[in-house]
């Protein structure tokens, strides 16, 4: 599942940040990592943009950047 699939309160571990070039290495800068929890705080009406929670600290994503994050929801 992608993270832009994910609904508020749910989360879940990061296992693949795709994208290409500055998109991929922004992501990863941000600490969108492989193996990081990360949980979906709260989604604007439309669906862009949403905001995460990870490592301790809110980050606000838009929608697009989210298509191009996989985890597996729920895991530990």
């Amino acid at each position: 599942m992608t993270l832009n699939q994910m609904k508020p309160g749910e989360s879940g571990i990061i296992t693949i940040v795709g994208g290409e070039g500055s998109l991929r290495r922004r992501l990863l800068d941000m600490g969108l990592t492989p193996g990081t929890r990360v949980s979906v705080r709260k989604v604007a009406p439309f669906g862009d943009p949403m905001e995460l929670s990870l490592r301790g600290y809110e980050l606000t994503i838009r929608g697009e950047d989210a298509k191009s994050i996989k985890c597996n929801k729920g895991a530990v």
